[in-house]
């Protein structure tokens, strides 16, 4: 299987950068991990809902020039489904069951992903009600990914 993830905006921080170096290096026993960065749009404090939409719109272009036809999505989203690790486990594994040979997540920039994308992705996941910046999003994805791998293979995992 392989699992993307495309993402807003570039890590500019290097303790984010060497913690997806690290959970790269341990999926890539079961999997392989595409990353794919779009650029983001600079936004202001004050911006208009207007503005808003148009930044989305945007980034969301972007996000859709990556994906083709028949890709399975998932966008993270606030008001996506919670579950917990081994249910994201199962998930994963039903996908899989599926016949599903690749997975891609969307983690949209700091104003969240245009409706447009919403609606390509077929599944919309949340990890929590609380809002984590979009760069540590992608560690705490990967994280997920990597102890739903251990889970499927009945491998030890921190509970």
């Amino acid at each position: 299987m392989k699992i993307s993830i495309i993402c807003v905006g570039k890590l500019k921080e290097s303790y984010f950068r060497d913690a997806i170096a690290e959970y790269s290096k341990r999926l890539s026993k079961y999997t392989t991990l595409e990353i794919i960065e779009v650029a983001d749009e600079k936004t202001s404090e004050n911006s208009s809902e207007r503005e808003i939409a148009l930044i989305q719109e945007k980034e969301g272009k972007r996000i859709l020039s990556h994906i083709k036809e028949g890709q399975l999505c998932i966008a993270l989203a606030i008001k996506g489904k919670m579950m917990d690790s081994v249910a994201f486990s199962d998930y994963i594994a039903k996908r899989m069951e599926e016949g599903k040979s690749q997975i891609t997540f969307i983690i949209g920039g700091s104003l969240g992903l245009s409706d447009e994308v919403l609606r390509r992705c077929k599944y919309s996941i949340s990890f929590s009600q609380m809002t984590f910046p979009h760069q540590l999003m992608r560690v705490i994805l990967l994280e997920q990914i990597y102890r739903g791998f251990r889970i499927l293979n009945h491998e030890p995992y921190h509970k």
